[in-house]
């Protein structure tokens, strides 16, 4: 009896260590697929805004930190969310669908693409 009862914690320990840790790689999954869905178009993959829409919206290079330093967190965080209008012109769309963890998370991407 007692040993099963060891090797039946000892099972659940295993599983929630592995469960923690598949887990731990969902935002990295996540953010990545909200960056495709939501920034990449204009953005680009590596966030210098050299695409054909990046281009025409006069995107800044987010790789660069001097543009980073023009921007708290929270203001990026407001500008995911809510989108970017210059007057009436709309110069980024508001994430679509996305919540507010998960801002954060695409917030501390944009940090990462700092060189």
């Amino acid at each position: 009896m007692k040993i099963k009862i060891v090797s039946m914690k000892r099972a659940v320990a295993v599983s929630i260590v592995l469960l923690i840790g598949s887990l731990a790689s969902l935002p990295a999954a996540d953010v990545k697929e909200n960056w495709e869905k939501q920034c990449l178009k204009c953005h680009g993959p590596d966030g210098k805004g050299d695409t054909k829409l990046g281009k025409k919206s006069e995107v800044k290079d987010l790789t660069d930190a001097k543009v980073q330093e023009k921007f708290s967190d929270q203001e990026l965080f407001k500008a995911i969310k809510e989108g970017v209008k210059e007057g009436e012109k709309i110069k980024m769309k508001p994430a679509e669908k996305l919540t507010e963890e998960e801002i954060k998370t695409l917030v501390t991407y944009v940090r990462s693409l700092k060189k």
